[in-house]
């Protein structure tokens, strides 16, 4: 592959809902462009992007590949993005790496969630984009449909270049509105040819749109406009670079990816309105003299770059695909990587094509690359000279709120499955495993239930382990409401030294539910020796550990030892210990026992429309709505107390209701007193574990 200058580059990120297109899109792209001799099918699991073994199995975009294609002497770096919102992770990623974004939208299924969350994440990044219509091919697609529900949905920033002309439900052919020419299909060939009569009104209001947008650039062209005055073509075409580039004007475009139709435009507009990465701003902070390092991917300043997806693959090995933000990256330089504290040689320098690595002299600042195998290298780690030592910001990945206990099918596979687990949250950062120690279980945290569902399926396929999801436990406490007054009389007589441990305690609520137990002791008149209250205490400290009630750990207890009596030779620690155990499994049943549940705050993020359906919802799952707030977009966010166990599949429950529109997040807020029912089916299903002691 060529060399490139920052100019002669464009980064350029593919979004959208699942299923509009977009795998099938980098296809045709690579199919004219001469990467392929073919054109691949998502179908039949042979295209450039989609090239994981999971990808081919399930028929859509798990993860982030970049395609990079060469077109007029200039390099497209294709950044194909998953649909599905499970995934979200990867386009956010993919997204932060970009300079502009093609928003992909099936003609025939139409203006879907996805494109409006493409569309967001867009504002987010401040990426100018494109919008290109697919399916054109198929009978009851629609472009006037889509431009027309954009244009209700974004404005009048919406402005379509080109027309479909169509025959006899067929489409074949376009009008371009900058040019005002008509072109048509016949065979390979695109032909010119007249406009169509019932065409001209409409081409008639888009141009009239584009014009407007273009005299709003300067005032010359104001006044040119109100004048009468026309416009030339070259005119036009660079005052609209302008409009796109500070996202004032959307253009749309349409096509077929399986006849390769639009395709040769959608290039040739993506060439000539996208920004290259020259009239783009990135800075980050200088390490050493911490002042802001204005990097703005000029390859004359000192060498940097940052790492924005990592690609673990059990067959191809370890790749860090980096953009570079200044300078001019050759093989064998020595890059700091700061985060890490790492200095290292890069070795060769790549571009990844899907998952083939092509070896590369150079990349200059604004280009997509890859690196093999850097030691300790992470997703958002910056590389940089040793001298001028630079620190990028870390692209803001979504958080994972979906979790399921997960076990190993064989336990020999324990150490595997963690070392497996470990590379792919390497890759996958919306991915977390977490050891929760104190309900004994592992956890695995995803972005959505299918995307859980792909990890157990990669771990299967690629890394030879199995593992098992099941429903987590709750982390559960017990606690008193009442008073207590008890003593217990540990007494054991065997062959010699006998046991002999006799404590009088009280139990009562402490008031303080973040610790366990209060001790106190007001033993009078030496009736237990100083010597014996530390036994006491580890009485104590093994009891709250896994309450009398279900097993679950105490909390808020105070525990006053008044009285008691001892033994001069038959006395131990031991037996005090014992005696103070039976004492508090006594007292704690005796002074009302209660479950507390943990609660979450929780804040639900939902369009108007949606805001009964998720209320209601919310109060199903026992929840307490504590307000609501209006956002920009005519969005409302939910504030809502819930008890943690009823967030189960609330994932999947949120995007049936609101056809995938909402988003949640919350954290652990408090311990609350669980409702009777509630209680009673767990002391139930808890009946067991008191009685083995185990905790599975």
């Amino acid at each position: 592959m060529n060399i490139y200058t920052t100019d002669r580059i464009r980064n350029v990120v593919l979004m959208g809902h699942g299923g509009a297109g977009k795998t099938s899109l980098v296809e045709a792209m690579a199919y004219l462009s001469g990467i392929t001799s073919r054109m691949g099918k998502v179908s039949d699991g042979n295209t450039v992007s989609d090239f994981g073994k999971e990808e081919q199995k399930r028929k859509f975009s798990i993860s982030t590949s970049v395609v990079p294609i060469e077109w007029e002497g200039v390099k497209i770096n294709i950044l194909d993005t998953p649909g599905f919102f499970d995934f979200v992770g990867e386009v956010e990623e993919a997204a932060g790496a970009a300079d502009a974004a093609i928003i992909v939208i099936s003609g025939k299924a139409g203006v879907e969630v996805g494109a409006q969350r493409a569309w967001e994440l867009c504002d987010k990044y401040k990426l100018p984009r494109m919008v290109f219509v697919t399916d054109m091919d198929i009978d009851n697609a629609s472009y006037r449909q889509v431009v027309e529900d954009m244009t209700a949905l974004y404005g009048k920033k919406i402005a379509p270049f080109h027309l479909p002309i169509r025959e006899n439900e067929k489409f074949v052919g376009y009008i371009n509105v900058v040019s005002e020419k008509a072109y048509r299909w016949q065979g390979k060939e695109v032909v010119e040819c007249e406009i169509p009569e019932y065409s001209k009104a409409n081409l008639q209001i888009c141009r009239d749109t584009l014009l407007e947008a273009v005299a709003e650039t300067s005032e010359e062209f104001m006044e040119r406009y109100f004048g009468g005055d026309t416009f030339s073509e070259a005119e036009i075409r660079a005052a609209l670079r302008t409009n796109v580039d500070d996202g004032s004007i959307v253009p749309m475009s349409m096509g077929s990816n399986i006849l390769c139709q639009g395709i040769y435009t959608l290039l040739d507009d993506i060439v000539k309105y996208l920004p290259s990465p020259e009239s783009r701003t990135i800075a980050g902070i200088n390490m050493k003299t911490k002042e802001i390092y204005q990097a703005d991917y000029d390859f004359a300043k000192a060498k940097s770059a940052f790492i924005f997806k990592t690609i673990v693959d059990p067959f191809i090995g370890k790749y860090s695909l980096i953009k570079v933000c200044s300078g001019v990256l050759k093989p064998d330089d020595l890059l700091l990587n700061y985060d890490e504290d790492v200095e290292e040689k890069i070795g060769k320098l790549y571009v990844m094509q899907g998952n083939k690595p092509i070896e590369v002299s150079e990349l200059h600042a604004g280009d997509i690359g890859a690196l093999a195998k850097l030691t300790g290298a992470k997703t958002g780690n910056t590389l940089s000279t040793k001298h001028t030592p630079i620190e990028y910001g870390k692209t803001e990945i979504s958080v994972p709120y979906t979790y399921k206990r997960y076990k190993a099918k064989n336990k020999a596979d324990i150490d595997k499955i963690s070392q497996s687990l470990s590379k792919m949250m390497n890759e996958d950062l919306t991915l977390k495993a977490v050891n929760d120690s104190e309900n004994h279980q592992t956890l695995l945290y995803g972005m959505g239930d299918q995307h859980l569902d792909v990890v157990v399926s990669r771990l299967i396929n690629e890394y030879k382990v199995e593992i098992e999801l099941s429903k987590p436990k709750v982390a559960f406490r017990e606690t008193i409401r009442k008073k207590s007054d008890v003593e217990y009389k540990y007494k054991k007589q065997t062959g010699g030294h006998g046991q002999y441990g006799h404590v009088k305690m009280r139990f009562e609520p402490s008031g303080d539910l973040e610790t366990p137990y209060v001790f106190d002791q007001e033993v009078v008149g030496g009736a237990i020796p100083k010597n014996y209250f530390p036994a006491v205490e580890k009485g104590l400290q093994e009891s709250v550990q896994k309450g009398p009630m279900a097993a679950y750990p105490v909390v808020g207890v105070k525990a006053v030892l008044y009285d008691g009596s001892y033994h001069p030779v038959d006395s131990s620690e031991m037996a005090f210990k014992m005696a103070t155990i039976q004492a508090f499994k006594k007292g704690f049943m005796e002074a009302g026992p209660v479950l507390l549940e943990p609660i979450a705050s929780m804040k639900v993020t939902v369009p108007d429309q949606y805001t009964g359906d998720v209320m209601g919802d919310l109060n199903k799952r026992r929840g307490r709505v504590l307000g609501m707030n209006p956002i920009a977009g005519g969005k409302q966010v939910i504030e809502a107390d819930v008890p943690m166990m009823e967030l189960y599949g609330y994932c999947t429950d949120l995007r049936s209701m609101t056809g995938g529109r909402g988003d949640y997040s919350y954290e652990f807020a408090r311990y609350e007193q669980a409702p009777s029912d509630i209680q009673e089916k767990e002391v139930a299903a808890r009946a067991s574990k008191l009685e083995d002691g185990s905790d599975e």
